[in-house]
């Protein structure tokens, strides 16, 4: 199926504009969620009507558009320059509709309003607060920043720095339309003259729309590549399904931007929309400028970390959270997400952290997210108890994750811009501030992890197969110690079930859990090397114990 959304026309610019897309009649049924805006167009939310995709449906396809709020109207032609354009479905809200077509490939058009800008000062009268917050931030200022640098003539420049720069009623210049200077809130909501004017009309009602791509409209290319970064990272992918209502409020609380935002905020979600990824306004405030205090202790004494005194630096970002922090955390799939979250956590803590495991847990091994509680030596059971606190040098980073997995370069003598937002570690710089040696520190570590790791799990091989129960090494083998839906390291087939995971004795228990911690944590050490041999150690021990008559 092709589609050709990009070949678009004006067909009035009074009143009505339109953009054409082909597609060939296939047979297969695609889901209808609600759409979320799907490309990018400078200056963020779209001005004009703008066609997304045309997918296949059952005996026709499934057409999804965007644009300002209001009425619009599909229209289908036959075959191209028929001229032929019959309406289809009539006037409607919804940005979608399935088509029946009965030709080869069929065009369609969509008619809509056209863009009707108003400036911030409009939507004060109402929403007083967040414009206000609004403009203590870099947005507000970004005309200004043209001027200080000499480009606000430039129209590639205007277009990302003003409200509705090259449409109709957008920005023109300064002395003709200068409510119209700067990153505003029709940007990201689109047109809302109309609105303004009659704020009950529902019709007219800005957009709230979380897609990364009314940010990428602008933090794009190579002097900002935060969206063309983030669209190759683990972040903009959605790995299963997540609409059953089960797996929205539980797994969908850190794998779907939807459905974590209207968590928290309290709000219901529209049917059929988890499956949105962490988007840009997961982790960034659209709105405000936080003052965010990183709550890191003064000083940490341990076994692993000497005393060490740490600045409590101020960071004024909009971000929903503190780049560090060293209380523990963990928040389970069950219960209220909003009951559980602390907003004075690491923001990448909101969701890489434990998810309640305990070594008593059977079903599964521990998610493949306690990086956080890794990081801080909070996770996992030794011979004498509870893991305790041990934090590894990393987390006394100001930045902690950040300072690793974002970290940044300047666009600079034509090389492009690095922003940090593919969140993985691409550059050992950092590290050469207190290891002369990075990277080949990285990889002995990484080795001897591993080496390590492997050899715990042969020693439950063997524990499974020369001192488990009789009734488990008969039926699972070396799975006999594993969880009743295995871990990574033992495919091919189910473990123990719920009945049998109590012939297994609590030091495996402890053993496989401790295992997989270090495993899931996925940095083969690098968070924090000696808490992981510990764990590794103790796992060792745990099974000794088993394996004593």
């Amino acid at each position: 199926m092709s589609t050709a959304a990009g070949a678009g026309r004006i067909a009035s610019v009074s009143l009505l504009a339109s953009l054409l897309a082909c597609a060939s009649s296939m047979g297969g049924q695609t889901p209808n969620p609600p759409p979320h805006l799907t490309i990018t167009t400078t200056g963020g939310m779209p001005g004009l009507p703008v066609i997304m995709g045309v997918e296949p449906a059952t005996n026709g396809v499934t057409v999804t558009w965007d644009g300002p709020s209001g009425y619009y109207e599909l229209f289908q032609e036959s075959a191209p320059g028929s001229r032929e354009w019959k309406p289809v479905d009539g006037l409607k809200l919804t940005r979608m509709a399935t088509v029946s077509t009965n030709h080869a490939s069929a065009f369609f058009r969509v008619l809509g309003p056209s863009p009707s800008y108003a400036g911030s000062h409009t939507c004060e009268e109402c929403h007083g607060q967040v414009h206000h917050w609004q403009a203590g931030t870099r947005h507000a200022q970004a005309f200004q920043t043209l001027v200080r640098i000499g480009e606000q003539h430039n129209p590639t420049c205007l277009a990302c720095h003003t409200v509705g720069y090259g449409l109709p009623t957008g920005f023109v210049s300064t002395a003709k339309t200068p409510q119209l200077e700067g990153v505003q809130c029709e940007n990201c909501h689109g047109p809302a003259a109309r609105h303004a004017a009659n704020p009950e009309d529902p019709v007219t009602r800005p957009q709230i729309e979380m897609a990364s791509e009314v940010c990428g409209g602008c933090h794009t290319g190579a002097r900002q590549p935060q969206y063309d970064e983030w669209k190759v990272s683990p972040h903009n992918v959605v790995s299963e399904n997540l609409n059953p209502a089960n797996r929205a409020t539980s797994c969908g609380r850190c794998h779907s931007g939807t459905s974590r935002l209207h968590q928290l905020l309290g709000l219901p979600l529209a049917p059929a929309d988890a499956n949105v990824p962490i988007t840009c306004a997961v982790c960034h405030d659209p709105h405000q400028v936080g003052t965010v205090t990183n709550s890191l202790p003064q000083t940490v004494t341990n076994e692993f970390v000497s005393p060490r005194s740490v600045v409590l630096p101020i960071r004024y970002a909009q971000l929903r959270n503190p780049l560090a922090s060293t209380n523990d955390y963990s928040i389970s799939t069950s219960g209220s997400l909003l009951a559980q979250y602390n907003p004075k956590i690491n923001l990448c803590a909101q969701c890489h952290n434990r998810r309640g495991a305990t070594w008593t847990d059977t079903t599964r091994a521990p998610h493949h997210s306690p990086q956080y509680n890794m990081l801080l030596g909070t996770v996992g059971v030794l011979p004498s108890g509870v893991a305790p606190y041990a934090p590894a040098y990393h987390a006394l980073l100001p930045n902690q994750c950040v300072s690793c997995h974002m970290q940044s370069t300047p666009f600079m003598n034509g090389q492009p811009a690095v922003s940090g937002h593919t969140f993985q570690v691409q550059s050992f710089a950092l590290c050469q501030n207190c290891h002369p040696l990075p990277q080949a520190l990285v990889q002995f570590t990484a080795q001897a992890i591993s080496t390590q790791v492997q050899q715990v799990k042969a020693s439950l091989d063997t524990w499974a197969t020369t001192m488990a129960p009789e009734a488990l090494r008969a039926k699972y083998g070396t799975l006999a110690w594993e969880y009743t839906v295995p871990g990574a390291l033992s495919p091919g087939g189910p473990g123990p079930n719920s009945g049998e995971q109590a012939m297994i004795p609590d030091a495996i228990k402890k053993a496989r859990f401790d295992l997989y911690i270090v495993l899931y944590d996925g940095s083969d050490g690098v968070h924090n090397g000696p808490f992981a041999i510990k764990l590794l150690d103790a796992a060792q021990t745990f099974i000794q114990q088993a394996m004593t008559p």
